[in-house]
């Protein structure tokens, strides 16, 4: 690969590891590759953002190719999910502490099945007030940790899928596949309430964007190592 074929446009699969932020795989690979090819303006940016608490399929675009990133950031998306059932916390994931608990012991695999029929199709979605999102200019999240009183309002998302995977020792395992901006925290949540009890997200993979799948991709130090190994100067 030369450096002219990564200005011309790449698109890369990473499979990002957890605690890394979705901004520092793409600063790993933007400093590589500026590096490697000269091109210090190097455009490389990502096609939907991945918490640090989550692992998975991040699509880096890289060069003329991030002109294509609105496409992938529309695709369907895969995840497998982990729900811890019992508990809630102010982020709906591990983020935050448990601030609640509650029983667990009514709860069964029949009922959980016909409670995740309901989360299936077009539904109406409120986003975690630990989100991204902006709120009169200001990021959802940095108002609640500010300890703001937040009220978000719900969005239309489509879940095609929800299989359930596992459920042991009260956590439930499945996989989703959904519509560009669901967010499995609020689903977690949202199954919890409906079994009757409480419930927050303890892990998270993004396995498919479309049909790209994790498997297929190279984490960001591996990607940094690839490029030092095959592009010619």
């Amino acid at each position: 690969m030369t450096p002219q074929e990564i200005i011309d446009g790449q698109v890369l699969l990473v499979d990002k590891p957890l605690e890394w932020t979705s901004f520092q795989a793409v600063a790993k690979i933007r400093f590589t590759l500026q590096k490697l090819t000269g091109k210090k303006k190097l455009k490389v940016g990502h096609a939907g953002t991945l918490d640090p608490l989550a692992s998975g399929l991040l699509i880096i675009c890289v060069g003329k190719k991030t002109k294509e990133i609105s496409s992938f950031m529309g695709m369907e998306k895969e995840y497998t999910a982990g729900i811890k059932l019992g508990a809630t916390t102010p982020s709906y994931d591990l983020e935050s502490s448990v601030d609640a608990t509650f029983p667990t012991d009514h709860i069964t695999l029949e009922g959980i099945h016909e409670v995740l029929a309901n989360f299936t199709g077009d539904i109406a979605q409120i986003p975690p007030i630990f989100s991204a999102i902006k709120k009169g200019g200001v990021r959802a999240y940095e108002k609640a940790r500010a300890g703001e009183d937040i009220q978000m309002e719900p969005r239309q998302v489509n879940i095609r899928e929800i299989e359930v995977l596992s459920f042991e020792d009260d956590v439930l395992n499945v996989r989703i596949v959904c519509s560009k901006g669901t967010y499995i925290r609020s689903l977690a949540h949202d199954i919890g309430r409906s079994l009757q009890s409480g419930g927050h997200l303890v892990s998270l993979r993004r396995t498919k964007i479309g049909s790209y799948e994790a498997e297929n991709g190279k984490g960001p130090n591996e990607w940094a190592q690839y490029f030092q190994e095959v592009i010619v100067s």
